[in-house]
C-alpha cells in the first residue's frame, strides 16, 4: 500500500477538540500501522483563542501546550493566522473537515454552512455538533451522497456511544419504529437534587459550580437540548426530517419537590424522557417529564449516565447505556468517525 498523508481541518477547539487532538497524537502510530496513513492537522480554528494553519501539519503537542500555558495560541508561532472558520472550510487544503464548534440550537448555523462547504468541495465531514443533524440532516446527507463523500456524526447525541453505528452497521434491514431515552444529564442532576429537598436555585448554583449546568440554564431545563438530540436521532434513524421546533417539548422547570415525592409514593420517579414513534404513518416526537416505574431500566439512569432504547421490526428493542461519560468518551466518538473515514477505500487506494 502506498503511504499517504491525510489532511484534516478542525473547526472549534474547545474541550472536545483538545481531547480529540490528544487522542490523535497518542494513536498516530497505530493508525499508520493499520492504514499506512499519517493524519496531519492542516488547520485549527477557535472563536477567541486564535487560529493555526499549516498544510504540512500542525504540531499538536505544541498547540495544546500553548492553550495550557497561555489559554490561547501563541501569536508568534509561524503557523498563527488571522482567518475565520468559514475561510478555512472554503480555502484550506484538507481531506476531512471536523465540525466541533459550539451548538447554536435555534439554527444549527454556522455549522451547517461549514459542512455544506466541505461537502460541495468533495471533502469528507465529521460533526460533533448536533445542530446540523437536528436542522439539516436530509439535505447534508443527500449532498454527501451526490458528491460521493462521507458524512459522519456519531458524537452528536450520546458522546462516543455507537448509536448510529449500531443501526447502520449491525441492524441492517431493520426498520426503526420507536426511539426512547434519557439524554440530558443536567435534568437528571436537577431532579435528583430537588428530590433531596434542595431548592431549585440552590441546585442550579451547585450544578454550575460543579460544571453540570450551563450558564444559560434554559437550554437544558426547558428541554431544548433534549429536543435537539431527539430531532437528530429521529432524522437519522427514522428519516423524520424534523427540527427541534417540531418536537412537542416540555422541560422540568415546573417540577416541584412535592410532585417528586408524590411520584415516589406511587413507586415511580420523574425523568425527562425523549420519545419518537409513528402515529398515522407519521413520525411524532416529544420531550417531557414523565413518571417511570422505579424498577425500570429508565429509572436507573442517574447523574451523567444516559440511555437510548431503539425498537425495530426485526430485532425488537435494543437499549444502550452510557455510564457517566467524561470528555474522553466524546473525543472517542469523533475519533471513531475518523477511523470510519480512513477505512473507506477511496482514501487508501
Amino acid at each position: 500500500m502506498i503511504t499517504n498523508n491525510i489532511k484534516i481541518a478542525i473547526l472549534g477547539f474547545g474541550n472536545v477538540g483538545r481531547a480529540f487532538a490528544k487522542l490523535l497524537t497518542e494513536k498516530q502510530e497505530e493508525i499508520f500501522n493499520k492504514f499506512s496513513l499519517k493524519v496531519d492537522v492542516a488547520a485549527i480554528s477557535t472563536r477567541s483563542k486564535g487560529c493555526l494553519v499549516n498544510e504540512d501539519g500542525i504540531d499538536l503537542i505544541s498547540a495544546l501546550n500553548d492553550l495550557e500555558k497561555y489559554n490561547c495560541f501563541d501569536e508568534n508561532r509561524s503557523d498563527y493566522k488571522e482567518i475565520t472558520s468559514m475561510e478555512i472550510a472554503e480555502n484550506i487544503d484538507y481531506d476531512i473537515l471536523f465540525e466541533l464548534t459550539p451548538l447554536r440550537i435555534f439554527s444549527g448555523q454556522p455549522a451547517i454552512d461549514h459542512i455544506k462547504t466541505a461537502l460541495n468541495r468533495k471533502k469528507h465531514a465529521v460533526s460533533a455538533n448536533k445542530g446540523p443533524i437536528a436542522w439539516a440532516f436530509e439535505f447534508l446527507r443527500d449532498l454527501a451522497v451526490k458528491n460521493e463523500v462521507l458524512f459522519y456524526y456519531e458524537t452528536t447525541v450520546m458522546d462516543g456511544t455507537p448509536v448510529f453505528n449500531l443501526v447502520d452497521e449491525t441492524l441492517k434491514f431493520c426498520k426503526v419504529t420507536e426511539v426512547k431515552g434519557i439524554l440530558n444529564s443536567t435534568t437528571n442532576f436537577v431532579l435528583e437534587e430537588i428530590a433531596k429537598g434542595k431548592s431549585y436555585d440552590e441546585v442550579i448554583k451547585e450544578g454550575k459550580r460543579r460544571g453540570f449546568v450551563e450558564e444559560d440554564t434554559s437550554m437544558d431545563i426547558e428541554g431544548w437540548d433534549a429536543s435537539a438530540k431527539t430531532a437528530a436521532l429521529l432524522n437519522v434513524l427514522m428519516e423524520a426530517d424534523i427540527t427541534p421546533y417540531d418536537v412537542d417539548r416540555k422541560g422540568i422547570e415546573d417540577i416541584t419537590y412535592e410532585q417528586i415525592k408524590e411520584a415516589e409514593s406511587r413507586g415511580n420517579v420523574i425523568k425527562l424522557l425523549c420519545y419518537g414513534g409513528i402515529k398515522n404513518g407519521k413520525v411524532i416526537a416529544r420531550v417531557r417529564p414523565e413518571e417511570i416505574d422505579k424498577n425500570s431500566l429508565l429509572a436507573s439512569i442517574t447523574g451523567t449516565t444516559s440511555v437510548v432504547s431503539i425498537t425495530t421490526d426485526l430485532m425488537g428493542t435494543v437499549s444502550i447505556v452510557e455510564h457517566e461519560p467524561e470528555i474522553e468518551q466524546t473525543a472517542y466518538g469523533v475519533f471513531s468517525d475518523l477511523i470510519r473515514v480512513l477505512s473507506n477505500n477511496s482514501l487508501t487506494n
